[in-house]
């Protein structure tokens, strides 16, 4: 067993192209933790590998949906985008939807994604093929970062109110508010790009 150590944050794309090069130089994902990933030796390209958000999901839709996954034949991974040691936790997540909006440990908390492996079979592994799906799946990440960027500006205006503007506080919610926000951006355009291209596709 090779054991890697690897914060990707939110940023599932990378942690995809990361996950597939390790697959590529023959290792196989058997285990996950909040920092590290654990593989075993395979065969070159035996494997491939998607990351998908799930955080939006209540815990039982979550649940049908991992159970979907598996009677494809799929093995599913679950990993964490935050990296929180408490125990005993109830999460607001506004990006969520329904149930979704609630999380708590034990459930889904610290499950905001799944790493789903498929036996190679010399086809491309896609999990939304319609631009229209496309643009449905990436929209709760985006709203995920929007989150992250609105709390931090608020805190950030918040901590210039009690404190001042030279407060270490204001300087750092303010930076993250900012850089939380280009993601925001960044998937905005991909959303509106598979909107355009599925108007196409009808």
């Amino acid at each position: 067993m090779k054991r890697y150590y690897r914060y990707f944050n939110g940023f599932l794309d990378t942690q995809e192209k990361w996950l597939n090069k390790m697959a590529h130089k023959g290792l196989r994902l058997i285990g996950t933790g909040k920092l590290y990933y654990d593989f075993e030796p395979c065969t070159a390209d035996e494997y491939q590998y998607c990351v998908e958000f799930t955080a939006h999901r209540s815990y039982r839709n979550e649940q049908d949906y991992r159970r979907f996954l598996e009677d494809l034949g799929y093995h599913v991974f679950y990993k964490n985008i935050n990296w929180n040691y408490s125990i005993g936790k109830v999460t607001f997540r506004p990006y969520g939807h329904g149930k979704g909006k609630i999380v708590t440990k034990p459930g889904n908390y610290d499950k905001e994604l799944f790493i789903i492996e498929k036996k190679n079979d010399g086809q491309p592994f896609v999990l939304h093929t319609l631009f229209s799906d496309k643009a449905a799946y990436y929209k709760p990440v985006r709203n995920a970062w929007l989150s992250l960027s609105l709390l931090s500006l608020f805190c950030s205006i918040n901590s210039l109110i009690r404190i001042g503007v030279h407060s270490k506080e204001f300087i750092i919610f303010l930076i993250s508010g900012f850089a939380a926000f280009v993601p925001v951006y960044l998937y905005h355009k991909q959303i509106r790009s598979f909107l355009r291209k599925a108007e196409i596709e009808e």
